[in-house]
Order: C-alpha cells, then structure tokens, then sequence
C-alpha cells in the first residue's frame, strides 16, 4: 500500500466523482481507477461503489476513508518535521546556461524557502563540461543530456525538450520562415547555423537529425558559449537550433528573436537528473535532488518551461 494510493481515494470521496478526481489530480481517468482497483485488490474489499450521482465510499471504503485521512495527515506531519529540522550542509549542482535560464532562480528560491542552512555551489556550464565535473566528484548533482558517460551516477529521467529553428528577428535569415511557424528539417537545408562545437550533446543530436532528414545545413559558426552564440543569431550571422529556453536567457527575446518548432518526429533533447549515488549523497544533496524534481515539475506543468513535457 502506497500514500498516494490513500491520497487518490481521499480525493476521489471528498470530490464524490473519479472524473473530477483524475482531474483536480492532473492524472488521466484510467490511471486512477487502476490504482484503487490495486488498492482493494490487496484490501481484499470493495473500497468505492458508482451510483447515478457519482462515486460514494461502501461501509468498508467509509472506515478506510477516515482511517486514511488520519495516516495522511501523520505523513504531512512528518515532512514537515523532517523540514523544520534545519538541515545543512553544502551542495554543488550543475546546469547547462539554457536550463540555468529557465531553472537557476526557481531553483534558488526553492532552496532558500526549504533549506535555508544549505549553501549552494551552483555551476552554470555545457554538458560536457558538466559530466566531467560530475565524474571528478566535484558536483554532487547535474541537469545532463547524455547520461552514457557516468560513473555510478544515479540517473532520473526528467523531461524531453522540444527544439526551435531561432533566427534573428531583425535580419532573418529564413525569411520564409515566419514566427511560430512550425518548420520541418528538409525546409533548411540552405539555412546556414550556428551550433555548440562537435564535443556538444546538442549539436550531436542535432546533426543526427539532420542526417536523417536527407539534409546538411551549412555551418556558419561554431561558438562554444550560449550567450555568444544567441547574440550571433541576433546579429543575423545565422540560425541555430536549440530549445526555448535558449531565448529565456534574453528579456527582450521577443524583440531580438523569431522562433518557429521543428515539427520532425524524435526531434528532441532529453535531460536527466544525474547525481552521485545515492550512498555517496550527503542529506543535503538528497535533499537538493528532491527540490530540482519539484521545481521542474512545477514549471513544465504550469506551462512556464515552453516545449518541455515531463519524463514520466
């Protein structure tokens, strides 16, 4: 027995409907019937009954539901304890620039709310820079996008990126290309880009893309700093193909910048929570790796992280 199953049955008795359960839950219907069905199964009862006016606890599921509400409300108790204990500690964690621009100050606000004692080490650098930190020991944590390289690493599939044709608004340079138009890889076989160097997950995930497409896009730069390499774009000096949140770094994006999705199926970067194993972990950066998960559920699903959807 789970506490989110007592949590799913406690709702779906407050509210008196599955469907307005699933909902209030952000979980589908079918999930959430199935996790009851679980839950009386290893009861060995039946815990809910459907009626014309919607779902109403049977004698047994009446007992269960105040009995649950009890164990949850313990459980609240007992997170916030375990909260108010003051932990400490010093943790290091890396994020890549763009998922330091979305991320980084939710992130850090987060950590100041929750753990106000732990001192943050915060590392903005690309990914390959970051696995190597990892490896040497050096960070405890790190937002990465290729997982193959780790060393006892404890890895968590995150969230999927979607990518972005972005050029310069200004001085485009696909003309024919118009904001918010979604766009397919054959469409840019002329367009010149400016990518990471070849040692980047991005530009390998990238150029893969391409070659699957049938096409080769001209390389116009190679530029090894995301700052650089946007203020290049908006220049005018080329395309790049990255995710939204490489825009998120610019306040005035939406002057600077014109972004169309790439519409190509498998067209995106994934990103995973790699960490040191979780014996090698101080409290601390267990507590850390909890807060990123959170903080980056909370942007993806109130739809602030643009092209994000969570790894599920």
């Amino acid at each position: 027995m789970e506490l989110r199953q007592l949590r799913y049955f406690v709702r779906i008795v407050e509210l008196g409907s599955m469907s307005r359960a699933a909902l209030d839950l952000d979980l589908v219907q079918s999930a959430l019937s199935q996790q009851i069905a679980r839950l009386e199964s290893e009861l060995s009862t039946r815990l809910l009954q459907r009626t014309p006016r919607g779902v109403v606890p049977t004698e047994a599921g009446q007992a269960f539901f105040h009995e649950a509400q009890l164990t949850l409300r313990h459980a609240d108790q007992a997170v916030l304890a375990a909260q108010q204990a003051r932990l400490s500690g010093a943790v290091s964690m890396g994020l890549s620039p763009t998922i330091a621009s979305v991320l980084g100050m939710p992130l850090l606000r987060a950590m100041q709310e929750r753990y106000p004692d732990v001192r943050l080490h915060v590392v903005s650098a690309l990914s390959g820079h970051l696995t190597g930190l990892l490896n040497a020991r050096q960070l405890d944590l790190a937002i990465l996008f290729d997982t193959h390289s780790g060393r006892r690493w404890s890895v968590i599939p995150l969230l999927e990126e979607r990518l972005f044709l972005i050029q310069s608004r200004r001085q485009p340079v696909a003309p024919g290309i118009a904001h918010a138009q979604p766009v397919r890889l054959a469409q840019l076989g002329t367009v010149p880009l400016i990518m990471p160097s070849g040692s980047h997950g991005l530009r390998s995930t990238v150029m893969a893309s391409f070659a699957s497409a049938g096409v080769q896009p001209p390389m116009a730069m190679e530029i090894d700093s995301l700052p650089v390499l946007m203020e290049a774009v908006a220049s005018g000096f080329g395309a790049t193909v990255q995710p939204w949140s490489a825009v998120a770094l610019h306040q005035d994006a939406a002057e600077r910048f014109q972004w169309s999705e790439i519409a190509d199926d498998k067209v995106r970067r994934d990103a995973a929570l790699c960490s040191l194993s979780d014996d090698e972990l101080s409290p601390a950066g267990l507590a850390a790796r909890v807060v990123m998960i959170d903080c980056a559920r909370r942007l993806v699903r109130s739809g602030e992280w643009i092209g994000a959807t969570l790894t599920e």
